[in-house]
């Protein structure tokens, strides 16, 4: 299956690993293929400007050392034709994961996990362990 992590889900593979994290991440890298979204990679590298900014490396090392295949956020998207999330800067990773046919969408952020749609599964790291 093809699966998307958003930007807290990679937070919290990179600086706050645990043993949940650590066998998501063997799992995805085992059985699934793993796509992230060129929007995410900003978002995330402006958060480790913000947050973390000495640890960079680590941040490098990671994505370094883990299999993905980036998807392109086109830049003029018509958010009408996607299901509408609260916020609206959540709406281009969305429509990325529509658009790219992503089969599930790994979060932890409440405005996707709430929406109502068939594809992608939305769903946390733990409800993805457990199922798949």
């Amino acid at each position: 299956m093809r699966v998307m992590l958003d930007t807290n889900i990679l937070v919290s593979m990179i600086f706050f690993p645990s043993e949940q994290t650590r066998e998501f991440r063997n799992h995805i890298s085992d059985f699934h293929e793993l796509i992230i979204c060129d929007y995410v990679l900003e978002e995330l590298r402006i958060v480790v400007e913000r947050k973390f900014p000495k640890k960079k490396a680590d941040m490098e090392r990671f994505f370094i050392e883990l299999p993905f295949n980036l998807a392109y956020t086109p830049k003029n998207i018509n958010f009408e034709e996607f299901p509408s999330v609260r916020d609206q800067k959540d709406s281009p990773i969305l429509a990325t994961a529509i658009m790219e046919g992503i089969d599930i969408f790994v979060t932890g952020d409440k405005d996707f996990l709430v929406l109502d749609i068939e594809i992608p599964e939305i769903m946390t790291i733990s409800g993805f362990l457990e199922k798949y």
